[in-house]
C-alpha cells in the first residue's frame, strides 16, 4: 500500500508533464496544463481517500476504543469494524487482546482480594467476639485482661486492614472520571473535619476528576494532617501549560525525612498506636494513578505539601 502511494505520487508529476507535451499541440498550452491539473487533482483525491480509509481511519478507531477502555468501557474490546492492511489489523487486535488481558488479571486481583478479605472476616469476627467475651468475665486477671483488650484491638486493626485492601483494589477502577470543581466539595469537607480551618483558592478551576473520587483523596490527606496536629489545611488549585496541580499543605508536624520515600507504600504509618493501618495514601495514590495524575510530597518538614497533578 505504501509502495503503491510513493509510486503514484512519483509517477502523478512526470505523466502531467508528458500529457502537457502530448496535448500542447491539439488543445493549447494553457488548455492542456488545467486539463493535467484537474485529472492530478482528482487522483490526489482519490489517494487520499484511500489512506484515509486504509491506514487514518483504522488508527482513529483504535484511539477511540482505548479511550474508551480507559474509561472503564468494557464493550470496546470488540474487533474494529475495519482493520485496513494486515499490518494495521495485526496491530489492532493485538492491542485489544493486551487490554483484555489487563483487564482480566486487575479482574483478578479484585476478586481474589475481595475473596481473600472475605474469608478472614469470619475468623476476625470469631476472635473478636471470643476476646470480648474474656474480657468482660468477672474474675478474670488484671494481666488476663490486658491480653484480651490486645487481642481485641489487633482484631479491630485488622480488620480495618482489610477494609483498606479492599479499597486499594477498588481505587485503580476508573470509575471516577468526570469534572469538578474544588468549590463544590468544601462544605462537606468542612463539616467532615470541624476543628480544623479549611481555606481554598482557585476553588472554581475545573479538575478532571469527579466530586466522589476527589473527595475520597481530600478525606484521606486532611485526615493524615488532623492525625500529625494540623489546624489548618490550605488548599490551591493552579492551571498550567500541560494541565491542572493541586496543592495541599497543612500546619502539621510534617513527616521525617527518613520516613519521605516511603509515605505511599502500603502498610506503612507511624500511627499504628491509634489504629492507623498505612493504607490511605496508598489508596490516595492508587486512586489519583487510575485517573492519569500524579501524586508527590512536594515539602516533607516543617510541614506537609502535597502535589496533586492532572
Amino acid at each position: 500500500m505504501l509502495g503503491g502511494v510513493l509510486g503514484a505520487v512519483l509517477a502523478a508529476p512526470l505523466l502531467g508533464f508528458i500529457a502537457i507535451g502530448l496535448l500542447r499541440d491539439a488543445m493549447g498550452f494553457r488548455q492542456s496544463v488545467v486539463l493535467v491539473s484537474c485529472v492530478v487533482l482528482l487522483i490526489t483525491c482519490i489517494l487520499g481517500y484511500v489512506l484515509w480509509r486504509v491506514m487514518l481511519r483504522p488508527m482513529v478507531d483504535l484511539e477511540n476504543k482505548a479511550l474508551s477502555l480507559r474509561n472503564g468501557d468494557a464493550s470496546a474490546l470488540s474487533p474494529l469494524e475495519h482493520y485496513g492492511t494486515r499490518e494495521l489489523g495485526d496491530l489492532g487486535q493485538s492491542v485489544l487482546d493486551m487490554a483484555n488481558t489487563l483487564i482480566n488479571r486487575e479482574a483478578t486481583i479484585r476478586t481474589y482480594t475481595d475473596h481473600v478479605t472475605h474469608e478472614l472476616k469470619s475468623p476476625l469476627t470469631a476472635i473478636k467476639g471470643a476476646a470480648e467475651l474474656l474480657a468482660s468475665t468477672p474474675q478474670i486477671s488484671a494481666e488476663d485482661a490486658q491480653l484480651a483488650q490486645t487481642v481485641l484491638e489487633g482484631t479491630k486493626r485488622m480488620e480495618r486492614q482489610l477494609t483498606d485492601l479492599r479499597r486499594i483494589a477498588k481505587s485503580r477502577e476508573p470509575s471516577h472520571r468526570g469534572r469538578v470543581q474544588l468549590a463544590q466539595l468544601l462544605p462537606r469537607l468542612s463539616g467532615e473535619f470541624p476543628n480544623i480551618a479549611i481555606t481554598a483558592s482557585g476553588e472554581r478551576t475545573i479538575l478532571p476528576i469527579n466530586a466522589e473520587g476527589l473527595t475520597i483523596v481530600l478525606h484521606h490527606l486532611i485526615d493524615n494532617a488532623v492525625g500529625h496536629g494540623a489546624k489548618t489545611v490550605k488548599l490551591a488549585v493552579s492551571s498550567t501549560g500541560s494541565g491542572v496541580t493541586l496543592w495541599i499543605a497543612d500546619d502539621g508536624s510534617g513527616v521525617s525525612e527518613g520516613n519521605r520515600r516511603q509515605i505511599f507504600d502500603p502498610f506503612f504509618t507511624t500511627r499504628r498506636e491509634v489504629g492507623g493501618t498505612g493504607m490511605g495514601l496508598s489508596i490516595v495514590q492508587n486512586l489519583i494513578e487510575a485517573h492519569d495524575g500524579r501524586i508527590s510530597l512536594e515539602q516533607a518538614q516543617p510541614s506537609a505539601v502535597f502535589s496533586i497533578t492532572f
